[in-house]
């Protein structure tokens, strides 16, 4: 028989193996044990535990608190054989075009694949070399590339969307080389490092069904034909009837291209700007855990505050984690974070963001592009030859700017310059940091540290500009399909997946004609 057992809770200090502490509450000695989900409850410092929902096989029978018997019913996915006369094109292989890519190549549409950046392998080349030297390569860097901004990140999985495809998303990034504790974990991520050799497995399985990669080839512009499309590149043109759109939400110029040329309808959209803050991932871990912080694994936290309508909240917590340089364009400055899968470094860091309205950066449809990238030339005016506008916590609440690091040492490779953060950020942003650090101070007890590093600026959370799409997932002109945060229908590596899966499940089937 196989029964579930609900809430099974282990204090975090207990180092009893688990299944041993499973035989003693539920006296069953023959057995296979399973975890389907596990988090920390850490809400009463004074108690710390592990939560657990479990998995029981046994030719005995079970009997005790919490237990029901097993049942699930999981997604099975059709993949209907592709009939259409033209392969589709996916643009961009981020999260949306992976699984996009990956789909539709089971169906049999032998998917052509464009890709401005190079492959994950080279990619990590060009990026390391940018870490160390300064040289930053225009296709090949944190933004762009095979795997998308996500592949240096963090690789949080967790999402806010539901749906019952998400545990397929899971299931395949776990065949394809992540740890199985994704299937499992609350707060599930991959890490950076994991992620880049899932990323390849998945292109190579694409490859082996007939998918073709174009790596450097950035998509321009779209050219409709009497009963197809063209999706024009830099050196050629593929002819189809299906594009999907996934370029991410740094493609600046593909977005103006689609825009002014083939006149496609979008809409601006609100998005954020902020700062990162670096804590040693020790005060975090106490802050979060309490006296069990050395039998846990490193602590995140997701803090967010209102004021007068604005949302404040923290983004992208790395605990354990680097903050990096992520521009793609030169002359600018953009940060983000990222962690390995271990999770081992000596801080954590996480985005502090404002958000930023269409009514605060002008009337005009690509105007949040152009107050992006304002400010983010601005920070590099503060700082020249890549260094990052910075101050220290304390004296950033005093309105004072710091004079040099105290106790924590900052993971940004490129160095930093204290300075007044309005020289490089929106007032309203600097003040809205201001009043969510009192916040989640009250929320979290040390999330104030004096001596804590914010780090400017961060400005690529999302994109500001939505492509409109109908019901049907089509833009406004034919053969066009935008998916995955770039084209503003997600916010991170799971919800880009699931809509990139979600409109390449439509199309198959809306072109099923034989199964």
């Amino acid at each position: 028989m196989q029964y579930q057992i609900d809430s099974f809770q282990v204090l975090a200090n207990n180092k009893t193996p688990l299944k041993e502490l499973v035989e003693q509450r539920y006296q069953v000695h023959r057995f296979e044990l399973k975890i389907l989900k596990h988090s920390i409850d850490a809400r009463k410092k004074t108690e710390v535990y592990h939560i657990y929902r479990l998995l029981l096989i046994t030719d005995e029978r079970l009997k005790g608190k919490n237990v029901t018997l097993y049942h699930r019913e999981r997604i099975k996915l059709s993949y209907p054989v592709w009939k259409e006369e033209y392969p589709p094109v996916i643009v961009g292989f981020g999260p949306a075009g992976i699984f996009a890519s990956l789909y539709l190549a089971r169906c049999g549409a032998r998917p052509i694949i464009l890709e401005r950046g190079s492959r994950i392998e080279e990619r990590v080349l060009s990026v390391d070399s940018f870490f160390k030297n300064k040289k930053l390569s225009l296709k090949s860097n944190v933004q762009f590339g095979e795997g998308g901004a996500g592949a240096f990140s963090d690789g949080k999985l967790n999402t806010n969307v539901k749906s019952p495809y998400i545990d397929f998303i899971l299931e395949e990034l776990y065949k394809h080389g992540a740890k199985e504790d994704i299937l499992y974990e609350h707060m599930p991520h991959i890490g950076t490092d994991v992620l880049r050799r899932v990323v390849k497995n998945i292109r190579e399985e694409i490859i082996a069904l007939g998918g073709t990669f174009y790596f450097n080839t950035a998509f321009q512009t779209i050219k409709q034909e009497a009963d197809y499309g063209l999706a024009i590149t830099e050196h050629s043109s593929f002819k189809t009837r299906h594009i999907l759109l996934g370029i991410g939400h740094s493609a600046k110029d593909t977005i103006r291209h689609l825009f002014t040329d083939a006149q496609v309808k979008m809409e601006p959209k609100a998005f954020s700007m902020g700062v990162r803050v670096e804590h040693l991932a020790k005060d975090i871990n106490q802050a979060q855990y309490g006296k069990y912080a050395a039998y846990l694994p490193p602590a995140y936290y997701k803090l967010s505050h209102h004021t007068d309508g604005r949302g404040i909240y923290t983004f992208c917590m790395c605990p354990g984690g680097y903050v990096l340089p992520s521009q793609s364009e030169p002359h600018t400055i953009v940060i983000n974070g990222m962690s390995n899968q271990r999770r081992e470094g000596l801080n954590s860091n996480s985005a502090i963001l404002v958000d930023v309205r269409p009514s605060d950066y002008g009337k005009n449809v690509l105007d949040g592009l152009d107050y992006q990238e304002k400010y983010e030339r601005l920070a590099y005016e503060v700082g020249q030859d890549y260094r990052a506008p910075a101050n220290l916590m304390k004296e950033f609440m005093e309105n004072q700017v710091a004079l040099e690091i105290r106790g924590i040492q900052t993971t940004y490779p490129h160095g930093l310059i204290f300075c007044d953060f309005k020289k490089c950020l929106p007032d309203f942003v600097v003040e809205g940091i201001k009043e969510g650090i009192e916040a989640f101070e009250q929320k979290m007890k040390g999330f104030y540290h004096p001596d804590a590093i914010l780090i400017g600026i961060e400005s690529r959370s999302s994109s500001p500009v939505r492509i409109i799409r109908d019901q049907d997932r089509k833009a406004s002109i034919p053969f066009l399909y935008p998916i995955g945060e770039g084209a503003g229908y997600a916010g991170g590596i799971t919800s880009a997946a699931l809509d990139g899966l979600k409109t390449a499940m439509l199309l198959a089937k809306e072109e099923k004609k034989e199964v």
